[in-house]
């Protein structure tokens, strides 16, 4: 049985084996450089996939996106999911109206009133007061 293995530009396997020898890469684009570096310098899936505790599938994506992409083939792919309704900017505005006084006749605002208030105030269409405590929370606010 013929070994498998990847061919890497000279460039290539020169630019992986420094990042490898720096040490300042995340450990996924680390692992994934040193996985591409042992299988051209000839080793085998199976080796390579005990070497560095990922499966032969992982290593053979990890080889398609290298053919596909070149060195881009390190980075993390976007993923998918739920797009952000409320923008950075919107956020400080709901941080800067949590830290406002609160309105007439209440000592503090609650999350229920300041998403009410978030609404009125047009700042986006419509916020739950979980989402809102979230925002806050994220800000290490201690206002609510």
């Amino acid at each position: 049985m013929k070994k498998q293995h990847v061919e890497l530009t000279e460039t290539d396997r020169a630019y992986f084996e420094t990042l490898v020898s720096q040490g300042e890469l995340k450990a996924k684009a680390y692992r994934r450089a040193l996985g591409l570096l042992e299988l051209h310098r000839g080793k085998t899936y199976k080796v390579v996939s005990e070497i560095l505790k990922v499966r032969i599938p992982t290593l053979s994506g990890w080889v398609a996106r290298y053919q596909k992409n070149g060195l881009q083939a390190l980075e993390d792919q976007p993923r998918p999911g739920r797009p952000i309704k409320i923008s950075g900017e919107e956020r400080a505005k709901i941080t800067a109206l949590a830290c406002s006084t609160p309105p007439e006749g209440y000592a503090r605002w609650s999350l229920r009133l300041l998403a009410d208030k978030v609404v009125e105030l047009g700042y986006c269409e419509q916020i739950s007061h979980t989402a809102a405590g979230s925002i806050l929370k994220k800000t290490n606010s201690n206002r609510i």
